[in-house]
């Protein structure tokens, strides 16, 4: 049977995957392939998340509901790349015979080539699981394609694999490797083609930005001092990184907030805990007093900063007091959103032999308690918006239609804030565009209100 040479990328977990499943379908796209939906692709891959239970096991659902797929048409198959693809390795290969490669995440730039190969060899099957020595490479795409993202306007640039902190809870260093930077030139490079071709938002990435170029591979260049030269690019309209560690925050990036135009006024600064002793036990490397301080700094030279943050609740030895002093430091900061969890065990990490396990009904009731004073602050956070007027990176339209002639489309403010709009249906696609939109009515999650700028 002759090949198609079709595909279909699945995505679970950070911007990280997403970013390297996009390199994967440009770089695929260049070399013959098509991108078509799931139900007509020959090849799946799959780029999978491990930093919490819950996405590992959505994988394993996943591959279950493909193997209907390939039992109808034995000539397709499987590839498993990402985080779980590094922890479980050769045994996806054991475990599922539609798996035919696998590949870690230091990886991603040999798959298009491996998967040629596979096309040619119907019987091979491949683990490609090393870690590099550097930062990985991945062969460069022509700038028209480089600027193809899933949010039109928008793009994700990696500055630095892996991570050195090994956090008691963590399974990142173990799934994706040491601390590695790349070349401060040959990111602004990549920035540079990225605007050229009519990005005007870009988001560094990194396990922890804040420590890009202390490791070993890094050329003497600070993070402060790269967001200065990605900043200063012509054309760049707004400029975002993640993920930060509180440990790393240097002075120089929170005065960068008040100097640098492009550098949206917005931070996602994980907390993950309030009280100290836990903080201490998680091997965060900071305090609350620190945390606390890097917060008032912030707010110091941005007053307008929005700040949102990561929330564990229910690790191990966590008391009532403990819940009860991240409640207080919630509150204390008034973060606009948080992403919180359950401490759920992650295999190999030093927080999966500890004792005193916190029952499970006690997790679950301290994270509803969370979740609802959050609820409370970002409904405040939002409601401060009405009246105001905002500048808005639209994205896609909305699921709301308003009518025959009107469409609802979403997008983004400066402060990272969805905010949705009506506009005539007759006037075209607006994603990628820029619009002034006055803000009406707060909702639980979103703000909207209506267009009274120009587009550009």
């Amino acid at each position: 049977m002759t090949s198609t040479k079709t595909f279909h990328v699945l995505t679970f977990g950070c911007q990280m995957n997403v970013h390297d499943s996009e390199w994967l379908a440009r770089a695929l796209t260049v070399r013959g392939w098509t991108e078509v939906s799931e139900d007509e692709a020959e090849v799946y891959i799959v780029n999978t998340c491990s930093v919490r239970d819950k996405p590992e096991q959505k994988v394993y659902s996943l591959l279950g509901r493909l193997r209907a797929y390939i039992a109808e048409h034995p000539d397709r198959f499987v590839a498993v790349g990402g985080c779980v693809a590094q922890q479980i390795g050769n045994d996806f290969l054991e475990r599922y015979p539609f798996v035919r490669l696998v590949f870690g995440t230091d990886q991603v730039g040999r798959v298009p080539h491996a998967l040629d190969e596979l096309l040619e060899d119907g019987e091979r099957r491949m683990a490609l699981l090393d870690f590099e020595d550097g930062y990985p490479s991945q062969d460069a795409v022509d700038p028209e394609s480089a600027a193809v993202t899933h949010l039109p306007g928008q793009a994700f640039v990696n500055i630095m694999k892996g991570c050195d902190n090994f956090c008691a809870y963590c399974i990142v260093p173990f799934v994706r490797g040491r601390q590695r930077s790349r070349r401060a030139d040959d990111i602004v490079r990549e920035c540079e083609v990225l605007v050229e071709s009519g990005v005007r938002e870009i988001t560094l990435l990194g396990q922890n930005v804040n420590s890009f170029g202390l490791d070993k591979q890094g050329d003497g260049t600070s993070f402060a001092e790269l967001l200065e030269r990605v900043a200063a690019i012509d054309g760049l309209t707004r400029l975002r990184f993640t993920t930060s560690h509180p440990k790393d925050l240097a002075p120089e990036v929170i005065d960068a907030f008040g100097r640098l135009d492009a550098l949206c006024p917005s931070l996602h600064l994980p907390m993950q805990c309030g009280s100290d002793n836990i903080l201490k036990a998680m091997g965060r490397k900071y305090d609350m007093e620190r945390y606390m301080g890097l917060v008032r700094g912030l707010k110091e030279v941005r007053p307008d900063i929005a700040l949102t943050t990561d929330l564990i609740v229910g690790f191990p030895g966590e008391t009532d007091e403990d819940f009860r002093q991240t409640l207080a430091a919630v509150e204390e900061v008034g973060f606009e959103s948080s992403f919180s969890f359950i401490y759920s065990d992650r295999p190999g990490t030093r927080a999966e032999k500890m004792p005193f396990k916190i029952d499970r009904k006690v997790q679950g009731e301290r994270l509803i308690e969370l979740q609802t004073l959050q609820e409370t602050l970002t409904r405040a956070a939002l409601k401060r918006c009405e009246g105001t007027e905002a500048e808005v990176l639209v994205e896609s339209r909305s699921k709301v239609q308003d009518g025959d002639d009107v469409i609802s489309w979403r997008g983004r403010d400066r402060y990272g804030r969805v905010v949705n709009f009506p506009w005539p249906q007759a006037a075209g696609d607006l994603a990628g565009k820029l619009v002034r939109v006055r803000i009406e009515i707060a909702k639980k999650h979103s703000l909207s209100g209506k267009v009274v700028g120009e587009l550009w």
